[in-house]
C-alpha cells in the first residue's frame, strides 16, 4: 500500500486555482506518484508494537514517492512525437488516469479550423467521429451508441417526408431526452512525420453512464430492438452499468456546484444509505481494535464515489483520515491534533474537496468541453443524431426552438462535415454499387472499385489497438469511429482526384482534402424529412424531394391512413396524410417511385393518383374560393336588386 507520513502531507501544498486539465493533471500526479509498497515488517507488528489482527485490513502508514511525471513522460509514441495509444476500453476507473494522454492527441493537434482558402500547412488532423463522428485536429473520430433510437410516439408524432426541418426537430427531441448514451468511441488520427500520406489511427471505447450524484438522479428508456441489436455485437452491459464514466450538462453542473458549494447536498443514488451505513459501521468497528496510525482499505469504490464515501467518513468520525488509492479508500486512525493538522496543511482541505468532487462527477463532460475549446471541425456520416445527444448530454438541454438548437451547435462546432453527404454524390458520379451503412462505404472504398486504392491515404492501428487490423468489430464505438474517419480520408482523396485527374494530381496532405470538401461544410444529411440536410451555417436549402402526389379514394368508406400505406407498400413507400375524408396526400424520395405510381393509378377505377396542385386541392383554398364565390354572388344580387326601375 502506499504510505504517507504527517511531514510527507504537511508539505503537500493545496491545489492553485486552475483551469480544470491542469488541476486535474496535478491530481493525476499526486495520485499516480503514490503506488503502493510491499509491507517488510513482520504480519501484525509495525514499530515495535502489536497490532489488530482485522481480517482484509491493511496496517501501514502512508509515505509519497516520487516517479509519476517521469512516468507519464513515457507514454510519448515514436511516431510523430505522439502520446502513445491510451487504452482500449476505458471505464470509470481508468478515465481519470488516461485524460492527460487525451488532451495531448486532440490539443496537441496543428490544424484549426478555418475557412478553406486560410487552411495552412499542418502535421495532423483529428476525427472526432460520434455515430460516424469525426474531429479533426490530431484526428479524433466519435462514435455513439444509444440505449434507444426513437421513442413509439403515436403516428402525429412519427417523423415523416412531410415534416419541415422545425417539425423533424420537435418531434425527435422528444426520443433524445429519453434516451442516453451508453459507449462512445475515439479514434484519433495523427499524420506520420517524414511519410507521405500516412497516418497512425489511436482507439478507445468509453463507457459512459449519467452521473448519479447528490440531486442528480437521471432517468433513461431502453428500447428492446437497441438492446438486442448490441447485443447481437457484443456489446458489455455489465461496464456500462457498473463503471460507466459520468457526464453531465452545464444546466446539471450548476444544481450540483450549488449544492456542493453551499454544503447541502445529501446522499441519494449513487451509494444509498444503507451502503454508507455498512461502511461506516465496517470501519467503526475496526476503530475499536485500531492503534493510531493503522489503517485498513475500503476496497472497490473509484471516481466521484470514493469523494463523497470519504466526506461522509471524515463528517462521522473525528479520529480517522482518508486518501483514495487505486485500491480504494485507505481509511488511517489519527490523533484529534494530527486530523486538525491535515485539514489545515493539505491539499484534502475542504475547498479542494469540493473542485476535485464536481471535476470528477464532471466526468467525460471534461474532455467534451476540451473538444469544444480546441474549435475543430467536426466530421460525421449521418451525425444528426450524434449532434442532438451531444447538445442534450454535455452542453444544454435541446431547446424548443429549432433556430436556437442550430445557433448552438454552430458556437460549439463552427465548422461540420457530414460524409454522407459527399458520398451520396460522389457515389452517383463513379456508378459505385448501393450501400447502407458506414461498413459498406468502407469496403467499396477499399476495393479494386475505388480507382484510388493505390495512391490513397495509408492507415495504419496504434500499439495496443491492433485488435482491429485482421477482426471487424462492427457497432463497437471505436472500431465504428476508425471506419468513419478512414472513410472521411479516402473520400476526401477521392474528390481531389476528380478535381486534378489521375495524371496531374499533387503529393496528397490534409489542407487539400479540405479544400475540396469544402462544399460539404456545415450541411448535414436528414433522414425522412421535408429537406434532405440541415445547413448549420444558414437557412436550410428548399427541398429536392419529389413532387407531392394526392389520391382520391372511390367507394371504399372509412379508409384510414394505414389502410392506405398498406395498400402501396408492395409497389413502394410512401408517407401517408389525410387531407379530406377521401382524399390522401403522398410523398416518397424517390421520383422513380413517383413515376411509377402516376402512371400505375391514373385510371385506377378506386384509388387514383394525381399531381397535387395546391390552389386546386387544397381544403383551404377550396373554402376560400367557395367563400368568395358566395360573397360575390350575393353583392351581384344585390347589385341588380338595388337597381331603380326605369
Amino acid at each position: 500500500m502506499v504510505k504517507l507520513g504527517r511531514s510527507d502531507l504537511g508539505n503537500v501544498l493545496p491545489l492553485p486555482t486552475l483551469h480544470p486539465w491542469y488541476l486535474l493533471t496535478a491530481i493525476l500526479q499526486v495520485v499516480r506518484s503514490q503506488q503502493p509498497r510491499p509491507n517488510r515488517e513482520a504480519p501484525g507488528t509495525a514499530g515495535g508494537r502489536r497490532r489488530p489482527e482485522a481480517a482484509g485490513f491493511l496496517r501501514e502508514p502512508f509515505t509519497v514517492s516520487g516517479g509519476g511525471s517521469a512516468r507519464r513522460r513515457r507514454h510519448v509514441a515514436s511516431l510523430g512525437a505522439r502520446p502513445s495509444c491510451v487504452a482500449m476500453d476505458l471505464g470509470a476507473d481508468e478515465f481519470e488516469q488516461n485524460l492527460p494522454l487525451l488532451q495531448e492527441l486532440v490539443l496537441g493537434a496543428d490544424f484549426v479550423g478555418l475557412p478553406p482558402a486560410a487552411f495552412t500547412a499542418c502535421r495532423a488532423l483529428a476525427v472526432v467521429c460520434i455515430w460516424t463522428l469525426v474531429v479533426f485536429a490530431s484526428p479524433a473520430g466519435l462514435d455513439i451508441e444509444f440505449t434507444g433510437l426513437r421513442s413509439n410516439l403515436s403516428r402525429p408524432q412519427q417523423i415523416s417526408l412531410f415534416d419541415l426541418p422545425s417539425e423533424w426537430y420537435l418531434k425527435t427531441r422528444q426520443s433524445v431526452q429519453q434516451f442516453t448514451i451508453c459507449q462512445i468511441g475515439l479514434s484519433v488520427f495523427s499524420s506520420i512525420e517524414g511519410e507521405s500520406n500516412k497516418y497512425v489511427a489511436h482507439s478507445c471505447n468509453f463507457f459512459l453512464f449519467p452521473t448519479t450524484f447528490g440531486i442528480l438522479d437521471s432517468e433513461f428508456s431502453f428500447q428492446a430492438s437497441s438492446i438486442q441489436f448490441l447485443n447481437q455485437y457484443g456489446f458489455d452491459y455489465n461496464k456500462f452499468l457498473k463503471n460507466g464514466i459520468p457526464y453531465m450538462n452545464e444546466e446539471q453542473e450548476k444544481k450540483i456546484k450549488h449544492s456542493i458549494l453551499t454544503g447541502n447536498w445529501k446522499v441519494l443514488s449513487s451509494l444509498n444509505k444503507d451502503q454508507i451505513k455498512v461502511v461506516i459501521d465496517e470501519v467503526t468497528r475496526w476503530l475499536d481494535l485500531a492503534e493510531e496510525g493503522d489503517w485498513m482499505t475500503l476496497p472497490g469504490i473509484a471516481g466521484f464515489q470514493a469523494f463523497e464515501v470519504q466526506l461522509l467518513l471524515r463528517q462521522a468520525l473525528p479520529d480517522i483520515w482518508t486518501v483514495l488509492r487505486d485500491q480504494g479508500v485507505i481509511v488511517k486512525k489519527v490523533s484529534k491534533q494530527h486530523r486538525w493538522y491535515l485539514e489545515n496543511n493539505s491539499c484534502d482541505r475542504e475547498s479542494c474537496w469540493k473542485e476535485k468532487i464536481l471535476l470528477s462527477a464532471r466526468g467525460f463532460s471534461v474532455f467534451f468541453q476540451m473538444l469544444v475549446k480546441a474549435q475543430k471541425p467536426l466530421v460525421g456520416h449521418n451525425m444528426m443524431m450524434d449532434l442532438l445527444h451531444l447538445h442534450d448530454k454535455f452542453f444544454r438541454p435541446l431547446p424548443e426552438s429549432y433556430d436556437q438548437f442550430k445557433l448552438n451547435i454552430h458556437n460549439l462546432f463552427p465548422v461540420l462535415i457530414d460524409t454522407k453527404n459527399v458520398t451520396k454524390d460522389i457515389w452517383k458520379e463513379l456508378n459505385f454499387p448501393r450501400v447502407y451503412n458506414l461498413s459498406e462505404v468502407y469496403e467499396v472504398l477499399n476495393s479494386d472499385l475505388n480507382p484510388t486504392k493505390n495512391s490513397g491515404p495509408v492507415i495504419i492501428h496504434a500499439s495496443k489497438c491492433e485488435r482491429y487490423v485482421e477482426t471487424k468489430y462492427p457497432h463497437e464505438a471505436a472500431y465504428d469511429a476508425f471506419l468513419c474517419g478512414s472513410v472521411l480520408l479516402k473520400v476526401a482523396h477521392l474528390l481531389l482526384w476528380r478535381v486534378h485527374g489521375a495524371g496531374s494530381i499533387p503529393e496528397p496532405s490534409f489542407p487539400l482534402y479540405l479544400n475540396v470538401l469544402a462544399p460539404y461544410m456545415n450541411q448535414v444529411n436528414l433522414i425522412r424529412a421535408g429537406v434532405p440536410k440541415v445547413n448549420f451555417s444558414g437557412p436550410d436549402y428548399p427541398s429536392i424531394r419529389p413532387p407531392i402526389l394526392i389520391l382520391s379514394v372511390r367507394k371504399w368508406p372509412g379508409v384510414s391512413e394505414q389502410q392506405v400505406y398498406r395498400e402501396f407498400q408492395n409497389v413502394c413507400k410512401f408517407d401517408v396524410r389525410r387531407l379530406t375524408q377521401s382524399q390522401f396526400l403522398l410523398l416518397t424520395n424517390k421520383f422513380k417511385d413517383a413515376r411509377s405510381i402516376l402512371k400505375e393509378y391514373k385510371c385506377h377505377p378506386t384509388l387514383q393518383v394525381a399531381l397535387y396542385r395546391h390552389w386546386r386541392h387544397s381544403p383551404n383554398v377550396n373554402c376560400l374560393l367557395q367563400v368568395c364565390g358566395i360573397v360575390t354572388t350575393w353583392a351581384l344580387v344585390a347589385f341588380l336588386l338595388g337597381r331603380p326601375s326605369p
